[in-house]
């Protein structure tokens, strides 16, 4: 059996740096776009687990045809839920995930 496929790399944004992961295997896949106020995420991620321990986290969901495979996915993805502590620093339903990076990355 092979090792999931797993990268990371620095993506830039007009607030600063990201970074950028994506994991596959045969069937599935996440990925997630990381700053150090929060993520934006995939549908793997739980809103609840977010709230439980104050995270700020927005998620966006793929489909079985126009999956979310690797971070630059999440760019133009409608955002679909998000943590409390994320609505707490401007984070909101139907905002693209390169907008909701952005207001992570400008929150102090």
């Amino acid at each position: 059996m092979a090792l999931p496929l797993a990268k990371n790399h620095t993506l830039e944004f007009e607030g600063g740096e990201a970074i950028g992961t994506s994991y596959q295997w045969p069937g599935g896949q996440y990925c997630a776009i990381h700053t150090s106020n929060g993520l934006v995420g995939c549908g793997i991620y739980d809103i609840r687990a977010a709230n439980e321990f104050n995270l700020a986290v927005a998620i966006a969901r793929g489909t079985p045809k126009n999956p979310l495979r690797e971070p630059e996915d999440l760019f133009d993805a409608t955002i679909l839920e998000v943590s409390q502590a994320a609505e707490k620093l401007g984070l909101a339903v139907g905002m693209t995930g390169r907008e909701a990076v952005e207001k992570l990355l400008a929150a102090k």
